[in-house]
């Protein structure tokens, strides 16, 4: 498939440090992986970067609760972080934090610079204050009664009863999550970032329904925000924060910090930023206004709002290029029901590690349910195991492990050239474009079908010619032509299992690197497709590429994860 080059910088949304990565997580960063590896296999220059999103009262409180300074915690958290995307061959180009020098020095310099352009206000707001802690109070750390059907302990801006939504000062007996104390009512000055203004309503109105091919159902929902001209729900976005917090200080501001969700987006920029300057890149040439590099985002649904109004106004009135496109994707169900504790299915990343499971058959699975719309996704635990086997073992590695032993045997590894001018190579080879074309639209489930039907034509093609028959045959005495039929049909099979190894590696990477060594061959990339195994390709011995799943591991894995709930004596 021919394209020409482009220039892509892409992020997924940066995980809280504030807890552990789980499965319901490593979708959006196994997602982003795959785009961007079959990205480099098209031989795109492209750059994969994130952060840990670091600031805000729970990193805070947190801290204060394990009596570490927040630095500390932080530092803890990136590196399991790190770890587990590294576990599951997340290949981010740099990994970084937002409390960073760059992203310190970026976020006041947009700020300033949305401040000249007369888009930030200062206005005097009531908020709740806990007099115990000396801190005003984040909805969500404040709890209390319903004030439409009088559920006891919900949160301050939702009920998870009735779903109602409402201000924590409509909250009935309301309470400090932090300190118990009964919240007080106070005023405090507060800077906010005028999305209302007339600029920002026409550029977003524009952004979101004409200039971005946002998904429909993304598209639809901001339609709802942008309104027609004089019907727009565009409010004013609080960006700033009261100490004590753990942020960027304002500047000129004392006391006051932005908001989490002013300095975490433009962490995208500061950790590019970053690697920037290790590879010695122009990152002005990136993220200028006029750029015709692309940039793009991999977020979850649930932060549709901040990323398709809040982040491209940021960058259009600080006058820095705003997103060629963002990706959103629903959310993650275990067996049909929302991830639990209580029953072992809030899985995080480490115990499937330590479970024993490969990473890869989640990446394979989840490949496998993806696509380029909203919609959620579920992991049946039975279906899991069932499909992997049946894909991954079944199907694709049984096609090597069927012939290799037969052509290193009897033939050192060597393959008959002359034999790859075969229909079934043809056919694979042809697939190229349309197998491209899934993974650049994120259609990965499509791409997974595909391939398998690929394969299962591979394996009829086995079945149809018995290479195990014609070895018993070569058993009984030297026979020329059968061990040039032999040497045929191992070598059509092993360049089939090449062609579906260049079309699973942006799934499956190191599985494929593996299958590299194996037939003593280059690392694929997309236009390898149009080459083919030669003699100089000594087949190496067969070795154990990929295990079956074993159902103890599924039960090992969630009793990892059962919530341990105490008797009572």
């Amino acid at each position: 498939m021919k394209l020409d080059h482009k220039r892509i910088l892409v992020t997924s949304a940066l995980p809280y440090a504030n807890g552990q990565i789980h499965i319901g997580h490593l979708v959006e960063y196994i997602q982003t992986d795959i785009w961007v590896r079959f990205q480099r296999m098209m031989g795109h220059e492209i750059y994969y970067v994130c952060a840990d999103d670091t600031h805000g009262t729970p990193i805070m409180l947190r801290a204060q609760a394990e009596n570490i300074t927040p630095q500390a915690l932080i530092e803890k958290v990136w590196f399991e972080h790190k770890k587990d995307f590294d576990d599951f061959y997340v290949s981010f180009d740099h990994f970084g934090s937002t409390n960073s020098p760059e992203n310190k020095e970026l976020s006041q310099e947009i700020y300033l610079r949305l401040k000249k352009a007369d888009l930030i206000e200062k206005k005097s707001i009531e908020q709740a204050y806990d007099p115990v802690k000396e801190m005003f109070l984040p909805d969500r750390f404040i709890k209390g009664e319903c004030p439409k059907c009088h559920s006891k302990d919900q949160y301050g801006d939702s009920c998870e009863k009735c779903g109602s939504t409402y201000s924590p000062t409509d909250l009935l007996n309301p309470y400090s999550v932090v300190s118990g104390a009964t919240p007080i009512k106070k005023i405090s000055e507060h800077y906010f970032f005028k999305l209302s203004d007339p600029r920002c309503e026409e550029f977003l109105r524009n952004w979101t329904q004409v200039k971005t091919p946002l998904q429909p159902e993304a598209r639809n929902k901001m339609k709802e925000w942008v309104g027609e001209p004089g019907q727009s729900k565009l409010s004013n976005w609080d960006i700033s924060r009261d100490a004590p917090y753990f942020g960027f200080e304002i500047p000129d501001a004392p006391g006051k910090y932005f908001y989490v969700w002013l300095d975490a987006p433009i962490g995208y920029f500061a950790s590019f930023k970053a690697l920037c300057q290790r590879l010695n890149l122009n990152f002005d040439e990136w993220v200028e206004p006029q750029t015709t590099t692309e940039m793009y985002h991999f977020i979850g649904k649930d932060i549709l709002y901040f990323h398709t109004l809040f982040w491209p106004a940021t960058l259009e009135f600080s006058n820095y290029r705003t997103p060629t496109n963002v990706f959103a994707h629903g959310f993650l169900t275990v067996d049909g029901e929302k991830m639990s504790k209580s029953r072992g299915t809030f899985i995080t990343a480490s115990s499937f590690i330590t479970s024993g499971l490969n990473p890869e058959w989640l990446r394979y699975y989840f490949a496998a349910k993806l696509n380029a719309s909203l919609e959620d996704l579920d992991l049946n635990l039975q279906d899991f195991t069932a499909r992997v086997n049946s894909d991954l073992l079944g199907k694709y590695i049984n096609i090597a492990s069927r012939s290799a032993g037969f052509l290193v045997k009897r033939f050192d590894g060597i393959i008959a050239p002359e034999a790859l001018q075969h229909p079934l190579i043809d056919s694979l080879k042809a697939a190229s474009q349309e197998v491209a074309a899934m993974y650049e639209q994120r259609e990965f489930g499509k791409a997974q079908r595909l391939i398998m039907e690929l394969a299962d034509q591979v394996n009829i093609f086995v079945d149809a010619n018995k290479p195990w028959e014609i070895a018993k045959t070569l058993n009984t005495g030297l026979n020329p032509s059968v061990a040039a039929q032999l040497q045929a049909v191992c070598s059509v099979t092993l360049e089939a299992f090449r062609i579906l190894t260049i079309y699973l590696k942006p799934v499956l990477p190191e599985l494929a690197k593996n299958v590299e060594v194996f037939l003593n061959i280059p690392p694929l990339t997309w236009s390898s497709v149009e080459n083919s195994l030669t003699e100089k390709n000594i087949i190496q011995p067969y070795q154990h590429l990929m295990s079956r799943v074993d159902s103890k591991m599924i039960d090992t894995l969630i009793e990892a994860n059962q919530l341990t709930v105490p008797t009572t004596s």
